[in-house]
């Protein structure tokens, strides 16, 4: 579509990085304005939800290397190439280091695992949501090939070219599919957050849903990574979100529901 936003010379700005950083923005955004509701300090927040953001961008990065290791081993110069530096990388792994590295900080700075990480999720939903449009832009997640009244084609040779998306084939839009499915759970949960819920209600419920639907689209994307008993690495990483997820949830019926104003 629009892998290059503004072009001058050799320079140019990347569509997906402006959109991935835009998501970033309205994630913190939403979650700064949820955690303060909930009466948690805004300063500690924003600073874990940085180091979130940071997380989740080396997390996708690694998970990528090691779903296609054999190319990376073949030639080691592309992990640190402008290719893997402007590639999307893997969701799920950048969504578990983020969790790991949030479950630290929190820790750190005694703040009620549960209750903190339902502040985040509707943002990390968003988030998501405006990442995978900058996914679109640059044609990287591409689906596989459709006759459908709503197929995309790719034109832009830089789109190949940084992506080896195939050009002028008909393919499924999996990237607006989770985007757009990604935005009715951030209205969701947002909703859900604002109603008395018990600690790790919302971050249950982004785990399990968002799992599923990830889960469900990944049959309409291309792989290139091999399967592993008819499923990607990906969905089995969404197996265990989405069990995690159900596990929180669980718990959360033994815990009586409380107002937005319990953390001060």
């Amino acid at each position: 579509m629009y892998p290059k936003l503004i072009e001058i010379g050799t320079f140019y700005l990347p569509t997906y990085g402006v959109l991935v950083a835009l998501g970033f923005l309205a994630g913190l955004a939403a979650t700064v304005k949820l955690g303060r509701r909930a009466g948690f300090n805004s300063e500690v927040i924003t600073n874990l939800a940085v180091y979130v953001a940071l997380a989740g961008m080396l997390g996708a990065k690694i998970a990528m290397i090691l779903f296609d290791w054999r190319e990376y081993v073949a030639e080691p110069g592309r992990i640190f190439s402008l290719e893997t530096l402007q590639a999307a990388g893997v969701f799920q792994g950048g969504l578990i280091l983020a969790l790991a590295t949030a479950y630290y900080y929190m820790k750190k700075q005694g703040l009620p695992v549960l209750a903190t990480s339902d502040a985040f999720a509707p943002g990390v939903a968003i988030g998501h949501a405006i990442g995978r449009l900058g996914c679109f832009a640059a044609g990287c997640c591409w689906g596989v090939e459709c006759d459908l009244p709503w197929a995309v084609r790719f034109h832009d040779p830089v789109a190949w070219n940084l992506t080896g998306v195939p050009l002028e084939k008909d393919l499924h839009p999996t990237q607006l599919y989770e985007s757009g499915v990604e935005l009715l759970l951030f209205a969701f949960l947002y909703q859900r957050f604002n109603k008395p819920h018990a600690p790790g209600q919302v971050i249950g419920l982004y785990l399990v849903i968002s799992s599923i639907l990830r889960f469900l689209i990944e049959f309409l994307r291309y792989h290139q990574q091999s399967l592993t008993l008819g499923l990607s690495l990906t969905q089995w990483i969404s197996i265990v979100l989405a069990v995690a997820g159900a596990v929180i949830l669980a718990r959360t019926k033994k815990s009586d529901p409380l107002p937005q104003t319990a953390h001060a």
